[in-house]
């Protein structure tokens, strides 16, 4: 066994997840030894995670908790975003988005033309995913006790149409978003299915957040690439790869600087997974103008003008005020 794969025995020993079971890369992840002068930065000590699961956490700027979310939950998510799919419901704010490769293809109103459905706040079914109490007492853990909804997801990886749009570039959270403080933002991603490198897992780039936000542009694929899929301008191609094999009800948090993307789903099914992103109501907004971050907000703007009929007076704030939530403790920033 190489030495890469040692390593990797060790990152998910820490997971609860068995050796035989685990795909990755040949450069795979690694975790630093324990130190008893450890000083925990990105987590807070709420008893909830081990102070392994911590240190984990600390190192590698992510953690997976297995069978998180209960299968009843997940099938009426899934049946929830199936109504959306057909046009049964109408959720104001909802973006719905389909895979470039698909995009000018007849339109079918059913899951096979949608590849992800963003901002559900105003869905009450889709929107209980993000209070579910087991989410929230781990989100505690990262943002503390005052917490916002930022940005929901419904991802819905469809099968590779030959082109490799499905892909989603390797990029950092934070490029989306004009809050900070950096730590106090964390993402809970729940598995929908069992998601494998068939089907398009996460890759995940461990110790990544502990750097810099990076700048960020759409990748130049042949196939195209899909809208608001920015990827990460400048990345060591050697840093080790973790790809997270994950079942139905496993959830991973991990922090907005983590370098993540997915594979190409190369099965004949849709991949689901479902999450959000918190942010300690303490966070602050800030000027992205004359950052890297310009960019993006410049498409988000052209959306947000549209989807909620506004002229081009309408501030980055503005849009995220509009679609955060308090799902615990109290509002006292954002």
């Amino acid at each position: 066994m190489s030495r890469a794969s040692e390593r990797l025995k060790a990152v998910f020993g820490h997971l609860g997840r068995s050796p035989p079971s685990v795909q990755a890369s040949p450069t795979s992840g690694q975790i630093t030894p324990y130190c008893n002068s450890q000083v925990f930065r990105y987590t807070n000590d709420t008893d909830v995670l081990t102070p392994e699961q911590r240190l984990f956490y600390e190192e590698n700027g992510f953690i997976l908790i297995k069978n998180l979310v209960s299968e009843e939950d997940i099938d009426r998510f899934r049946m929830a975003f199936e109504r959306i799919c057909r046009r049964e419901v109408q959720v104001p704010g909802l973006l719905v988005m389909r895979d470039v490769a698909i995009a000018k293809s007849e339109f079918i109103e059913d899951q096979k033309a949608v590849s992800k459905v963003q901002d559900f706040q105003e869905d009450p079914e889709l929107f209980r995913y993000c209070t579910l109490p087991q989410i929230l007492k781990h989100v505690e853990c990262f943002t503390g006790p005052n917490i916002m909804a930022m940005h929901t997801m419904l991802i819905n990886k469809p099968p590779d149409a030959g082109k490799k749009t499905s892909r989603h570039p390797l990029h950092q959270d934070l490029h989306y978003f004009p809050f900070r403080p950096v730590d106090k933002i964390v993402c809970a991603w729940t598995a929908m299915e069992r998601i494998n490198r068939k089907n398009g897992c996460l890759v995940v780039l461990p110790g990544t957040h502990t750097g810099t936000l990076k700048e960020h542009d759409y990748p130049e694929w042949e196939g195209g690439v899909n809208k608001m899929y920015h990827g990460v301008r400048d990345y060591n191609p050697e840093h080790p790869m973790v790809h997270l094999e994950m079942e139905k009800g496993d959830t991973v948090f991990f922090h907005p600087l983590l370098i993540h993307g997915s594979g190409m789903n190369q099965t004949q099914g849709f991949r689901k997974a479902i999450s959000c992103h918190y942010a300690s109501a303490d966070c602050y907004y800030i000027d992205v103008m004359g950052t890297t971050q310009e960019n993006i907000w410049q498409e988000m703007k052209e959306i947000a003008a549209r989807k909620y009929d506004v002229d081009d007076s309408i501030t980055c704030q503005d849009t995220w005020a509009i679609r955060g939530r308090l799902v615990k403790g109290e509002r006292t920033s954002l």
